[in-house]
């Protein structure tokens, strides 16, 4: 075992898990191993695993739902975070509501809707966290989190614990402040809307039947590839190019999506990019379209 994860296991961390396979975390269930997988429980565990890896200058990344997310067959070096259910804890209070980061995005907007407050519908079908949808300021029919965001406790990658408010977190579409800054969501504080419940378990109703019919949800995959280019949507150009069923080993274009490759059973990593790499050049040939990646590669090439 490294010098550092034995170090990090004495240093109470939280749970230390070496040699650690990232398919069993990443929704497309791909993936080699981590060097390291900690747990931390709360936010002074957290605030002191990233001052440890700092110091010892160990790279470091999270995993939230391991949505959105494509990892490397030869796995990840260094650390992988990953916030335990300490950091996924979901209070109210009125219109406000505090969540972990670690805290499932889905479950929140339930939890919001059972309440009576709306704003958080559009996260009925965004499979992360609260951490990750703040990282990405995700989105979905209109909306997204810096619509109703007040507030976050972050972790920066000194170990310094700093609280950002709307105006610190820079967001723009799939982005904020954390792309440039590298610090990790300890607590999201959201202002919400009173509404009314059957309205709101209507919109959702409606928004997850929506999902079901046009996503390929009950198979691995990993939410849409790529980004919609202005005025236009990547689904449409994948199956205007033909695209629709097309493999690379055990990934394929969605038959019901476009937007989505799904794992047949043995995909790897690489059977994904060179996919990815097949639908970029042929929409481009065909409709000079550059289509950008929304899912990020990480770990080892």
């Amino acid at each position: 075992m490294q010098h550092w994860i034995s170090n990090l296991t004495r240093q109470g961390v939280g749970t230390v898990l070496p040699n650690e396979p990232m398919s069993k975390y990443t929704t497309w269930k791909i993936g080699g191993p981590a060097d390291a997988m900690v747990v931390p429980e709360n936010p002074g565990q957290l605030s002191k695993l990233v001052r440890l890896l700092h110091e010892e200058r160990i790279p470091w990344m999270v995993v939230g739902k391991g949505s959105n997310m494509l990892v490397s067959d030869r796995g990840i070096r260094g650390c992988v975070i990953r916030l335990g259910s300490g950091l996924e804890q979901i209070e109210f209070d009125g219109s406000k509501v505090q969540a972990g980061g670690g805290a499932s995005f889905v479950r929140l907007s339930i939890m919001a809707g059972k309440q009576g407050l709306t704003g958080l519908e559009f996260a009925g079908g965004i499979p992360g966290t609260v951490g990750g949808a703040v990282y990405m300021n995700a989105g979905a029919h209109g909306s997204d989190v810096s619509r109703i965001f007040k507030s976050a406790d972050i972790v920066l990658e000194t170990g310094e614990l700093v609280t950002y408010n709307a105006e610190d977190m820079e967001f723009d579409y799939r982005h904020s402040v954390l792309h440039e800054q590298r610090g990790i969501v300890a607590k999201a504080e959201f202002t919400l809307a009173a509404g009314d419940r059957l309205e709101v378990a209507a919109a959702m109703a409606a928004y997850k039947d929506r999902r079901r019919k046009t996503q390929p949800l009950q198979q691995p995959c990993a939410g849409s590839v790529f980004r919609n280019p202005p005025g236009d949507h990547s689904a449409r150009l994948i199956e205007a190019a033909g695209l629709k069923g097309l493999k690379v080993g055990g990934a394929e274009v969605s038959t019901l999506h476009a937007n989505f490759i799904v794992n047949t059973g043995q995909a790897t990593a690489e059977d994904v990019l060179a996919l990815m790499e097949q639908i970029k050049a042929s929409v481009e040939d065909k409709f000079g379209v550059n289509l950008v990646p929304e899912v990020f590669f990480v770990g080892e090439r």
